[in-house]
């Protein structure tokens, strides 16, 4: 990542509450509504072969439900029998049965290695959809939501090897070209991954454009560019106008390119190691009283052509007339009156340096100068590992009463724990394929994604200390961006104490977050709202302004949920059998 901005996420301090208290649990009653579906869900479960932790994430934990942001409360699914489903809900008292607006072409239940059927709206009018077995359609669907005007056409579709699942896609207007540009995922057999898990992880980024050839309008694949990395992504996305990319990974992702290109990549590397196989200029060795260097020096040079100056912090060493062959500022100081020099062989400078400070080890000769090698004698080595030896052990804890005990996982909390040490935000350039801007997340833990304006790229949210922060990235803001747009407040904790968490989403408007379970239950919280009654802190003595209330839904089902979407005023829960509606918010 060479050659990258380094940046780092800004919170606004106005959007963050220390004095947050906590929520109360509220017996509020929400209104459920449940709709048997015609036919199950097509549930694609994992195989035999996919066994991997990256496996689970992509495929296992995989969201079956699909929110069409362009249109409130619109959601799809695709059944059983290849059907794309859709739910269009104006008002809960009168919910119609989803509808069928669209029949996958292929016979899904012929194919043994598919993968879950996806899809991803990349504007008002057009979406991409994958049916599991490695096409890719893009449809034309006219307004959807509305039967009148609601028509999916079919304009692109094309096998395009293994099968995948769409991430995300957009649609712009470049060069007078309309195109849509889709991100698919695969994980995929690694021969050459000895040591790891076996698969590694690729990203396709693929440009869909508008041909015009003799009158005649088609659309055709007009760039495929490839990632690669070794952890399935957190979050993937393509930028608005379609030059960029980001990523959340716990691992990084590299852009694969062609095979002339890696053969000039490799004649640059080649040719790169060649000039760094140097020999050391010098090489250097020190015990607590002095420090000795060896210079290889002509077999011309004699002792007048030779002159070293000693000073209590500095060395500078010249070989005739020829520029300094060693000079700078020693790592310590030096009793320079004592220091000296002779010409052992002819061969070689032996220069000894009497150290100031007996006792301290220098982990440098010259500051900032790496020509030399540092040479470390056996009884040294032999004194570093006695040393750390109370570091290792080939048993768990074997002396707890001892001086420097190791570490005690047992004392770390359920809400301590990651999966992953570190994650990392990437931007990368659509036309150099190189990163642009990386942002080391440290313990900021992704939580979650959710389309805020279907216009920008979709917000991520991430954990602070014990909140949860949602981040809106701006593409075209390279001054700000990723923007702190909003808080919820102990999120991130107490989403940790959830064991049996599956999904978490939050409201377009901020006003709730949800996360349900593997089956059954569902948890709201709400932000802070003003009291209507007085309510006081028995133990600061203070006046309560405002609540956030935590709500608790069970539903009435025995399924796995399989798909959780967020609106503004509903949350949609889907099981294999039924669509769960759960009213949240009134729409005033």
């Amino acid at each position: 990542m060479a050659g990258a901005a380094h940046c780092s996420l800004q919170a606004k301090r106005l959007l963050l509450d220390p004095k947050f208290e906590g929520y109360k649990l509220s017996l509020e009653p929400l209104a459920c509504y449940q709709l048997e579906l015609d036919a199950a869900v097509a549930e694609a479960k994992l195989r035999d072969d996919q066994y991997t932790l990256d496996h689970m994430r992509a495929f296992g934990m995989y969201n079956y439900l699909h929110l069409d942001s362009w249109y409130q409360d619109n959601v799809y699914y695709v059944d059983q029998f290849g059907r794309v489903m859709n739910l269009s809900v104006t008002l809960d008292t009168a919910l119609q049965k989803p509808r069928e607006v669209f029949r996958l072409p292929t016979d899904l239940t012929a194919y043994d290695d598919r993968l879950c059927a996806s899809m991803h709206f990349s504007s008002s009018t057009w979406l991409t959809l994958s049916d599991g077995t490695g096409r890719l359609y893009l449809i034309k669907s006219g307004k959807r939501g509305d039967g009148a005007s609601e028509k999916w056409e079919i304009v692109f579709n094309e096998e395009l090897g293994r099968p995948f699942i769409i991430t995300h896609s957009v649609s712009f207007v470049k060069s007078d070209m309309y195109s849509v540009a889709v991100l698919l995922l695969r994980v995929e057999k690694d021969e050459l991954d000895a040591k790891g898990s076996g698969f590694h992880i690729t990203l396709e980024w693929i440009t869909i454009a508008e041909i015009s050839k003799e009158g005649d309008h088609r659309y055709e694949i007009f760039k495929r560019r490839v990632l690669q990395g070794k952890s399935v992504p957190h979050y993937a996305a393509i930028e608005p106008s379609g030059d960029g990319l980001m990523i959340v990974s716990y691992k990084p992702f590299k852009f694969m390119k062609d095979e002339d290109d890696k053969l000039e990549e490799n004649d640059d590397a080649k040719a790169t190691n060649e000039k760094k196989v140097v020999d050391p200029l010098y090489y250097w060795q020190q015990t607590e009283d002095d420090v000795t260097i060896t210079v290889d020096i002509p077999q011309d040079i004699t002792k007048d052509d030779i002159k070293v100056h000693f000073s209590p912090d500095n060395i500078c060493v010249t070989l005739k007339d020829q520029p300094p062959l060693m000079e700078g500022k020693l790592s310590s100081s030096v009793d320079h009156e004592s220091c000296a020099w002779i010409i052992r062989d002819n061969k070689s400078l032996e220069i000894t340096l009497v150290k100031k400070n007996e006792g301290p080890w220098w982990p440098e000769l010259i500051v900032g100068d790496t020509r030399g090698e540092f040479i470390m004698d056996a009884a040294q080595r032999s004194e570093i590992a006695e040393s750390l030896m109370h570091l290792t052990s080939e048993v768990m804890n074997p002396n707890p009463e001892k001086e420097k005990p190791p570490c005690n996982a047992q004392e770390l909390e359920e809400c301590d724990a990651f999966l992953e040490d570190s994650a990392s935000l990437c931007r990368f350039d659509g036309n150099t394929l190189k990163v642009t801007h990386v942002i080391n997340l440290g313990s900021n833990q992704y939580l979650f994604s959710v389309v805020v304006d279907p216009r920008e790229m979709p917000c991520f949210c991430l954990r602070h200390d014990v909140d949860a922060l949602l981040w809106q990235p701006h593409s075209d803001q390279p001054e700000n961006m990723w923007e702190h747009i909003a808080t919820f407040n102990a999120l991130g904790y107490v989403q940790a104490s959830k064991q049996d968490k599956k999904f978490m989403a939050c409201a377009p408007d901020y006003s709730y977050a949800a996360l349900c379970e593997c089956l059954r239950r569902v948890f709201i919280y709400r932000q802070p709202t003003p009291l209507s009654t007085v309510l006081y802190n028995r133990r600061e003595g203070r006046q309560v302004g405002q609540v956030a209330k935590q709500l608790v839904t069970t539903l009435e089902a025995s399924d796995p949920i399989l798909g959780f979407q967020a609106t503004r005023e509903r949350l949609f829960v889907l099981t294999t059998k039924t669509l769960f509606l759960i009213k949240v918010n009134s729409g005033n």
